[in-house]
């Protein structure tokens, strides 16, 4: 075991004289199955598949990084990173950032805007005959139109901006293995062309003998940027289609002469497939080559931390999990986390502490409907909101027991919870009380997002009076135990529907009221295939055409956020 060659000189000394899938990745490389450029090459070479990656290859020279490993067998794929390229670049009011927390010595500048086209294009140019396989979080959200907010206009599919002959969307456990198995016997674009969560652009006489009844035929890119309640119908139905238990319908758009073709998700993933992720040969560490260049930020964030769980049935507005992951929860099993959890106890800089037993959401691990039967029928976008689904499990039992187990680890004297809490989830204080007693470090993250109930309302987040409920609740659980601990609430300014009078509010309501000194705060990035992308683009709610208040400027953005910090 070791890492994936990234040099022709690695590529030699593993015996190799070419490789089948060379992956290029706008992230530093670590080989852990937190980023998802280490997981898909991983679970190539699972199918015995020969892979390289090349990591932040330099696209401002003469491309060498582009050819060296000249032509594969199969493919290219191709990812911009754990990040959507222009938000790890640039901030709320489009500034450009000084640090990328995905880069040796947290360093700017080592991967372009739009890097999945820029980095497809470079190799269409130079490789025009090899196929190019995009995926990750930025081709995934742009695989039809979406609104960009750096420059303020629609975009047609990142197929078509980049060329690229294949988009695999969404998480990649059982779709790369499905690819994997498709080339086999060499690449064979009409079998991948049939396999789930995949997408590509095809013609005219293709879609036409698609069976029309599980097609959608969705508005063209053209329609959409002329008419933008167009492009909300369109949003409604990719929304729907991605958080259906078990969706059928392909999703068609045209565009110029070409139509964008989306095949159906898959459903959710099982326990098994996600446990086979976790248990690959990972060396569980960033690449050799950074030596001595500075840590990575985003390693130093989860070396020591355990993802329990992919996906989420929140469904707020400004949220892409979803959209990416899915709506319903996979879990791992037990026995998958606490062997991991032994692994990184046995690490030799582990101290002692897991710092995130989490996922996208901490609590709903295991969680879902009680009736499959019912769930498959189910169109809600959120199993939360506007009120929690009569239908949803939400003991945390399991989830408590998983924590004791964790708990008795050798070598593990703390297991912090570092991931964002549902308390809307909450039964009763008894996973409250777990937490805070044994797994907060002193900070509890929490998001109520706002406080105001019509804003609330457009991001589907619960009432604020359970955030008051909650903080009650955290307070008196420290002080019957003794502890100095706070609670930290995430807010969002200037989300379509937040006027400024209703940041003055508040600023009266947490700051004055109860006496928060706030530190987690931001202002609205409207970032691709998000309801609120949607609303701060067209000024209305794409579902029921109501008007939308939009702070649009960078000055009433500004003005917005300042409540944050206003005691008056």
């Amino acid at each position: 075991m070791g890492f994936l060659p990234t040099t022709a000189k690695e590529m030699k000394a593993l015996g190799w004289d070419y490789v089948d899938i060379v992956l290029f990745t706008g992230d530093a490389y670590i080989d852990h199955p937190s980023f998802g450029a280490a997981v898909v090459s991983r679970l190539f070479e699972a199918e015995g598949y020969r892979v390289a990656v090349v990591p932040q290859p330099n696209w401002r020279d003469d491309l060498r990084d582009f050819r060296k490993f000249g032509t594969p067998r199969l493919c290219f794929c191709v990812s911009a990173g754990a990040m959507d390229s222009m938000v790890n670049h640039y901030t709320a009011n489009i500034r450009l950032r000084s640090n990328d927390a995905y880069t040796a010595g947290g360093a700017a500048g080592f991967r372009p805007d739009y890097t999945v086209k820029t980095y497809t294009q470079i190799l269409k140019r130079l490789f025009p005959n090899v196929p190019v396989l995009i995926g990750g979080i930025e081709a995934s959200l742009r695989r039809l139109t979406h609104y960009d907010y750096w420059q303020d206009r629609l975009l047609p599919s990142i197929l078509v901006e980049s060329g690229a002959d294949f988009l695999l969307y969404g998480m990649g456990e059982r779709t790369v293995r499905e690819v994997a198995v498709a080339m086999r016997n060499g690449f064979n674009a009409k079998r991948l062309r049939s396999i789930r969560q995949v997408g590509f652009v095809a013609d005219k006489e293709y879609v036409e003998r698609l069976d029309k009844q599980k097609v959608i035929m969705l508005h063209s890119f053209e329609r959409c940027v002329a008419d933008k309640r167009a492009f909300g119908e369109n949003f409604v139905h990719e929304e729907t289609q991605s958080n259906l238990l078990c969706a059928e319908a392909v999703l068609v758009e045209p565009t110029g002469e070409k139509y964008v073709v989306i095949n159906p998700m898959n459903s959710t993933l099982t326990t098994e497939e996600l446990d086979y992720a976790y248990d690959l040969p990972y060396m569980r560490a960033p690449h050799p080559r950074y030596k001595g260049r500075g840590d990575i930020p985003a390693w130093e964030m989860i070396r020591h931390s355990v993802n329990i769980h992919r996906g989420c049935f929140g469904g707020c507005s400004f949220c892409t999990i979803s959209a990416h992951q899915g709506k319903f929860i996979s879990s791992r099993s037990e026995g998958s986390i606490l062997r991991e959890v032994e692994k990184i106890a046995s690490m030799p800089d582990f101290h002692g502490t897991i710092s995130d037993i989490g996922g996208p959401s901490a609590n709903m691990y295991g969680l879902g409907g009680k009736d499959k039967s019912l769930c498959a029928k189910c169109r809600r976008p959120s199993c939360l909101h506007p009120k929690p689904c009569p239908n949803l499990r939400r003991d945390h039992k399991p989830l408590i027991e998983l924590y004791r187990k964790v708990r008795a680890v050798k070598g593990v004297k703390h297991a912090y919870i570092g991931s964002g809490i549902r308390y809307d989830l909450f039964e009763d204080a008894q996973y409250l009380r777990e937490v805070v007693v044994h797994h907060t470090s002193g900070r509890l993250k929490v998001a109520p997002e706002h406080t105001e109930e019509g804003v609330l309302s457009l991001m589907r987040k619960p009432s604020f009076t359970l955030f008051e409920q909650l903080n009650q609740d955290f307070n008196r659980i420290c002080r019957e135990k003794g502890l100095r601990y706070q609670l930290i609430p995430y807010f969002i300014s200037s989300h379509p529907g937040c006027r400024e009078a209703d940041m003055q509010a508040l600023s009266r309501k947490v700051l004055g009221k109860l006496h928060f000194t706030l530190e987690q705060v931001q202002d609205l990035t409207p970032t691709p295939m998000t309801l609120s992308s949607v609303m701060f683009y067209t000024g209305e709610n794409p579902y029921t055409h109501e008007k939308v208040f939009v702070a649009r400027s960078q000055e009433d953005k500004r003005r917005q956020k300042q409540y944050f910090f206003k005691r008056k």
